[in-house]
């Protein structure tokens, strides 16, 4: 893989910047860093910034908060982060400090953590709106409203608080929607590994493996390349793989059955998300390909619509025609395609919607509605295209030829000025693809 990739201090600077012109001059925003969480007694989850945190600052410690100050003359960017300690840092690895935070930064100034409760009152003091994410950090929630009750308290003496809580997302989510240019460099990455990753699982499957063998060759490719799993990785061989979200990975995988991988890596805090589904002997059978060449099918007319100026919908609408169309033909739905879509009978085997935006997180944040409408695309989105079709093994309204076959293809596309750009394309997608490629390795 090519050199490691980051995004400068100067674009997260210009984030900031940005954030505090729609916030505007009278308002204050204030971000905590995510918490460190207890996996265990005395052992600890891998810690994993706060994507706003990290998109805003792209510093990486915890027991840290972000305040900004639109218009503030002694600096309108300030960190409160932990200090230099030469014997916890012995323990835990180095810190920045604050002077270092400045420095690496771009932030207008910094103080130590401890001073949070003396400094911020006079911070919030003459402000008139706070923008803060309300109810995602109890404790945090806590200690604001005594900042804010001790400026309440000096009213008598002249004090203005705050008198508007504002949700942070509302502003910080719509910068997020869109990625740039460097955004789009590490999400290309992450595609790129998560890619090679599921060609190593395509290569490594065997008859007799169980599912957690996959998973450790998929997420081996991760680490290699300097990513992690961006989300808990699925490997459900045969009718495991109508869990929409299997978790165990702990199944044996057999002969004659399809293997269903939903993994991607995250790089740099950006995610990738891509899901294929291959036979484990490396054919398909005829049923198997049927149901395989109609979620392409339905892939393909989705992203036919991913191009500005559509709704965002149109794209799970024209899967949702392709599945029906083709449920009907192979006789698992029966009736007129029009009553079927009318009533919603794909359900049966389609349980879920066409995609996601994708981002910094996953599931990304973003309206997908506006005005109760779905939303325009516009370039600069990024989101998944991943339509499925699931038949479970005990169904017995369909022929048994069908039962326990679960197929989902899911890839990453970015919408671009006057089309689509699949950041996934390089991966094996048709059952011709993906059994040339099997047969290859």
């Amino acid at each position: 893989m090519t050199k490691p990739l980051s995004i400068p201090a100067r674009n997260h600077a210009r984030r900031r910047k940005q954030l505090m012109r729609m916030a505007g001059d009278e308002a204050i925003l204030i971000l905590p860093a995510a918490k460190e969480v207890v996996r265990s007694r005395d052992t600890h989850y891998p810690y994993r910034q706060d994507s706003d945190f990290w998109y805003l600052t792209g510093f990486a410690e915890p027991d840290a908060v972000l305040v900004m100050v639109p218009g503030r003359k002694h600096g309108e960017t300030l960190l409160f982060c932990r200090e230099r300690d030469p014997e916890r840092e012995g323990w835990d690895g180095p810190r920045f400090g604050p002077e270092g935070a400045v420095e690496a930064f771009g932030f207008d100034d910094a103080y130590p953590i401890g001073d949070l409760d003396d400094i911020l009152p006079g911070l919030l003091e003459g402000r008139t709106r706070v923008y803060y994410h309300f109810g995602r950090d109890q404790e945090f929630d806590l200690k604001l409203i005594g900042w804010l009750n001790r400026v309440r308290a000096q009213m008598r003496h002249g004090a203005q608080p705050p008198h508007e809580f504002l949700e942070l997302g509302h502003l910080l989510d719509e910068m997020r929607l869109f990625k740039d240019r460097d955004e789009l460099r590490l999400m290309q990455r992450a595609a790129d590994i998560s890619m090679r990753a599921h060609e190593a699982a395509m290569r490594a499957v065997r008859g007799g493996m169980r599912e957690y063998e996959l998973q450790a060759e998929i997420e081996r490719v991760f680490r290699q390349h300097d990513a992690e799993p961006a989300y808990n990785s699925i490997i459900g061989a045969g009718s495991n793989a109508c869990v929409l979200h299997y978790r165990a990975n702990s199944a044996p995988i057999n002969d004659g059955e399809l293997v269903l991988v939903d993994a991607g890596a995250e790089y740099r805090g950006y995610a990738a998300d891509i899901t294929r589904t291959f036979p484990v002997s490396g054919r398909f059978t005829k049923e198997q390909r049927a149901l395989h060449d109609l979620v392409d099918a339905a892939q393909a007319a989705a992203l036919k619509q991913a191009r500005p100026g559509v709704p965002y919908e149109a794209g799970h609408q024209a899967a949702v025609t392709t599945l029906t169309e083709g449920l009907l033909r192979l006789g698992l739905l029966k009736g007129r395609l029009e009553k079927n879509l009318a009533d919603g009978l794909y359900r049966r085997f389609y349980r879920h919607k066409t995609g996601h935006w994708l981002g910094l997180d996953v599931h990304d944040v973003g309206e997908y509605r506006i005005d109760g409408e779905s939303r325009l695309l516009e370039p600069g989105m990024v989101f998944t295209v991943e339509p499925g079709l699931y038949i479970g093994a005990d169904d017995a309204t369909v022929d048994a030829k069908w039962r326990g076959i679960g197929i989902r293809i899911e890839d990453d596309v970015l919408v671009t000025k006057d089309g689509h750009e699949v950041l996934t394309r390089g991966l094996a997608r048709s059952a011709d693809d993906i059994e040339a490629f099997m047969a290859g390795a």
